[in-house]
């Protein structure tokens, strides 16, 4: 169970790193009508989130793997 959780935390880091806009767009741009940006502190804020999954993610699936 902790591998399937590292991957998936994993997963969504590098997705929040590559790609931070996406979850914007999920949560608040569908409601915007017309052309919106995320702030630039939300997308900094976004892929720090994304650096931390991915070591969280990595940390996981390290335990999983030798437990």
């Amino acid at each position: 169970m902790l591998i399937f959780a590292g991957l998936i935390f994993t997963v969504i880091g590098i997705l929040n790193i590559v790609n931070p806009n996406f979850a914007w767009y999920l949560k608040e741009g569908w409601k915007v009508d017309g052309d919106s940006e995320p702030s630039d502190s939300y997308v900094a804020l976004t892929k720090l989130g994304g650096v931390i999954g991915v070591v969280f993610g990595v940390i996981l699936f390290i335990t999983g793997i030798f437990s």
